[in-house]
């Protein structure tokens, strides 16, 4: 397996076969990449074009743990959808999860680039994080593809949440984190909306429960870790 698979050639790669060891192998590849590799975006940042602040090292510190927090939840995201889509019944359905996949991507680069100019490191649990979340996506992608479509509402409708309590909690003056969670945020409710639209179903109450369980772990150890 090529070392220098892109997310574009993994996407068509996955969409157009779905044959066991071959999609595995094929689905490790891109998690060294994910992992080891610095992400790169299809789009530009929306903090691109806007003014860096000079932040007082509190601030600083503030927007770096929740940037960090970001990032790791990319990190599940991309492993979580990527774990989906091996195991989708339709081409539709598959389509959709690798589509939402690569949007995620764009977001991961993002959070890295913000990252480093915030002078902070990703999570050093990333490579548990997408491990666990690959898992996850597995076990939702073999319960059915209406499921695991219920399972991208869910996700997105808890991911938007808290990126509005992050946007809550940056310093004012961070106008590119700001930014950049922003577009995170209408991008997600998008793939919620979409997925649902596909013939997600509603999820229930103890797994919407274990999700948030997951979530909140995942974000106070990202935090600090």
């Amino acid at each position: 397996m090529d070392a220098t698979l892109s997310t574009d050639e993994y996407n068509r790669v996955m969409s157009s076969r779905n044959n066991g060891l071959d999609s595995l192998i094929v689905a490790a590849d891109q998690a060294l990449r994910t992992l080891s590799a610095p992400p790169a975006a299809l789009q530009s940042s929306p903090a691109a074009q806007v003014t860096d602040s000079v932040l007082s090292t509190k601030d600083r510190r503030t927007s770096i743990e929740l940037m960090r927090v970001n990032h790791a939840g990319e990190i599940s995201a991309q492993a979580l959808y990527r774990g989906q889509s091996i195991l989708a019944r339709s081409p539709d359905t598959r389509r959709h999860l690798l589509q939402a996949a690569s949007e995620e991507q764009d977001h991961l680069a993002w959070c890295s680039e913000r990252l480093t100019e915030l002078g902070g490191r990703p999570s050093l649990l990333d490579p548990l994080w997408y491990a666990g979340s690959f898992l996850v996506g597995l076990v939702a992608g073999a319960a059915g593809d209406n499921i695991s479509l219920g399972f991208v509402t869910e996700t997105e409708r808890q991911v938007e949440a808290h990126l509005q309590d992050h946007l809550s909690r940056l310093p004012e003056s961070d106008t590119k984190s700001i930014s950049i969670l922003k577009r995170m945020a209408e991008d997600e409710a998008h793939h919620g909306t979409t997925a649902r639209l596909a013939g997600g179903v509603d999820l229930p109450l103890p797994i919407r429960s274990a999700m948030t369980f997951g979530g909140d772990l995942l974000r106070r150890f990202s935090l600090w870790g």
